[in-house]
């Protein structure tokens, strides 16, 4: 194994916190494999590349020799995490769940070696537990400290309902790292409260208290958002090639070295001379390629990612978009229809060159072909291609 301080180094990149640091160090000392533990809840069947940046974390600590466990939450997905939601959400049947979950290992070992992963799922846990178990679980928590955690907090200080079930979730989070005997969990800065349950659980229950790492929630392609589905801002892992490459080469400038952290396995020496060669003059835009090539590669394959610019399905010379895209914002009582969208962003010159280019297969959204029946939705930002030279990444705002 690497050093103390390398692992170390390996662990805290891109990392937001570390808790508790010293006791890492403690852990790591013992010079033995820890088991590393991260959840995931098959909510829905497609991962996009923000939800890579913890399994990114994984094949970290994978390669650093250390047992990876990845946990599919089935039994917490038929609770549904209430972490940063402001109303009770959905459950899934297990069918459902169990669906998703069957999808989420199929592209998860894109990343982990599958050799070297534990899969495990909290129902094989959970459903032995007695009612008397699940009494004693709750009974480790009071209902003071659960409004403690900001989402509740606000739900309950605006009378918004808070059922019962959601109060489980956490706990059940936690009862997972009593369950693997986790040594450290990963998780997104906004599982911080869930993640110190499991600390706590753990001490309840006689182990060694797990440390923590949270990882920041990546920003979507518009570089303000998070990376979301619903916003439109995202990279699927299982897209095309050359819609993920013609998505990454278009980043601002500003967020490509935070795509270089957390998604690229590239060393941060590496990264480093990147930024350099562009401070020095180099075109943003040749790095980025770098990064959408790689990333290309890790899921569709390096003879793929050599060609990915000639799929690139914008018509763009070379898969390049324009160097400087204009950032176009409207605003709008709800959705739009794409025609209107292209007229008012002044991308065509009338709403009948709109509906004919879109009749032809002339327009493009993130690189794909688009017709008539494309809403643009309210929050969401997209690159969009009008014929041959018209680009615009164009974002829609509630007015």
């Amino acid at each position: 194994m690497k050093s103390v301080q390398e692992q170390l180094s390996v662990i805290k990149r891109g990392a937001d916190e570390v808790l508790v640091e010293s006791e890492l160090v403690n852990k790591l000392e013992r010079g033995l494999p820890l088991r590393i533990k991260a959840g995931f809840d098959p909510t829905a069947p497609d991962l996009h590349l923000g939800h890579t940046v913890l399994i990114n974390k994984l094949r970290q600590l994978q390669e650093l020799g250390h047992q990876v466990i990845f946990l599919i939450g089935d039994f917490t997905g038929m609770i549904g995490d209430p972490s940063g939601k402001s109303a009770t959400r959905p459950p899934l049947t297990r069918d459902q769940v169990l669906e998703n979950a069957e999808t989420y290992k199929s592209q998860v070992f894109k990343i982990l070696d599958p050799a070297k992963t534990e899969v495990a799922f909290n129902s094989s846990w959970m459903d032995q537990l007695t009612p008397s178990d699940f009494i004693r679980l709750a009974s480790q928590y009071t209902v003071a400290r659960m409004l403690e955690r900001d989402d509740f907090s606000k739900r309950y200080s605006t009378n918004q309902p808070i059922a019962i079930h959601e109060f489980l979730y956490p706990l059940v989070q936690g009862y997972d790292s009593v369950a693997l005997q986790a040594d450290i969990e990963l998780g997104g800065t906004d599982q911080k409260f869930n993640l110190l349950m499991g600390r706590e659980l753990q001490r309840s229950y006689g182990q060694e208290s797990q440390c923590i790492v949270t990882m920041p929630l990546l920003e979507g392609l518009d570089g303000v958002k998070k990376m979301s589905k619903s916003l439109g801002n995202y990279v699927g892992i299982q897209e095309a090639p050359g819609v993920m490459y013609s998505k990454l080469v278009s980043i601002p400038d500003v967020l490509m070295w935070r795509y270089f952290e957390l998604l690229s396995f590239r060393d941060m020496a590496e990264i480093g001379e990147f930024q350099a060669d562009v401070s020095r003059g180099a075109n943003p835009r040749d790095i980025k390629i770098k990064l959408a090539e790689e990333i290309v590669a890790r899921f569709h394959g390096e003879e793929v990612a050599a060609t990915a610019h000639r799929s690139a399905g914008n018509r763009m010379k070379e898969g390049e978009l324009p160097e400087d895209i204009p950032v176009i914002e409207l605003r709008s009582p709800e959705g739009m229809p794409i025609a209107s969208v292209l007229n008012r962003a002044g991308l065509v010159k009338n709403a009948a060159v709109a509906r004919d280019l879109l009749a032809s297969g002339g327009v493009r959204v993130d690189g794909q072909v688009v017709d008539r029946s494309f809403i643009f939705e309210l929050g969401s930002t997209h690159v969009c291609q009008a014929g041959k030279k018209a680009y615009g990444r164009v974002s829609l705002e509630a007015e």
